[in-house]
């Protein structure tokens, strides 16, 4: 839940502004815990669901990063049939046995029916995928008036933690991006939410871009936050001594402010809706 993830300890820096979906040995590392990331990821509001299932003309939703079926299960009890896309086996196993069907593939790659998905979405998956490729890869898979919706849940620790969670992860990791701080809230996303605005517009294939938000708030207790920690981008390829150390670090934080806090989220969603082709674009 940060802008970046670090590098693995001792890797080097790549030139220039790394981009998250190049960095693939980083996209692919969830799925050597996905029970963990399951239990402990948090959800998404129901305002944010239910929004973009009343904006959909039917019920045939495309789930890109499925993961392990969090979004696509609140997106079924919603009413939704949801097909998904993941290029992780391991977490993908985990949705099917939740009754989804699931391609195991790179969104980019894959080469599902055209014109067929009432909705395409993406929950806190889209910045693993090439902006423009990924748009125009929803484009042919969404019928005409259909919408894209790319969202994440930003995240910003209380005033009495920030600072003390920043200084752990200096202390352990000291030359990683987390340095900068940590969980820094909707101001760390604007990145990955102005490339996916770009890759929209860049396909000519949608209307207006819109940008929608939704303040909520999740009470953690210490045990529960240290479960998600790992799931956290990077964390899965630390040195499990590293990654020890740094769970006992924010462990003694949480402690000092009484064992337990609540998180601010911003759930925040990027979407478009599939302008209508033409008869010489129906004809390619």
């Amino acid at each position: 839940m940060v802008t970046l993830p670090p590098a693995p300890p001792g890797a080097p820096e790549p030139p220039g502004p790394r981009l998250a979906h190049e960095a693939r040995q980083l996209a692919e590392s969830f799925g050597q815990d996905p029970g963990r990331y399951d239990r402990a990821r948090p959800r998404y509001p129901s305002a944010l669901v239910d929004r973009i299932v009343a904006a959909m003309p039917g019920t045939e939703l495309l789930d890109v990063g499925i993961g392990t079926g969090i979004a696509a299960s609140q997106f079924a009890a919603a009413g939704c049939r949801v097909r998904g896309v993941d290029p992780d086996a391991r977490m993908a196993e985990l949705a099917r046995r939740r009754g989804f069907a699931v391609d195991v593939v790179r969104f980019e790659d894959w080469e599902g029916p055209p014109c067929r998905f009432d909705g395409v979405v993406a929950a806190q998956a889209w910045h693993w995928v090439e902006p423009v490729a990924g748009a125009a890869r929803a484009a042919a898979a969404l019928r005409d008036g259909a919408p894209l919706a790319v969202f994440w849940n930003a995240s910003a620790l209380p005033d009495e933690l920030r600072e003390t969670v920043a200084e752990v992860y200096r202390r352990v990791l000291p030359d990683a991006r987390f340095a900068a701080g940590v969980l820094a809230g909707l101001g760390a996303y604007e990145r990955r939410l102005a490339a996916a605005t770009a890759g929209v517009a860049a396909t000519g294939s949608f209307g207006e871009v819109e940008r929608w938000r939704f303040d909520w708030d999740q009470p953690y207790t210490g045990a529960q936050w240290l479960e998600q920690v790992p799931t956290f981008g990077g964390h899965q390829l630390l040195p499990p001594g590293v990654l020890d150390e740094l769970l006992a670090g924010l462990r003694r934080a949480i402690d000092a402010v009484g064992g337990a806090f609540t998180m601010r989220y911003a759930s925040v969603c990027v979407v478009a809706t599939r302008s209508a082709r033409t008869s010489l674009g129906a004809e390619r």
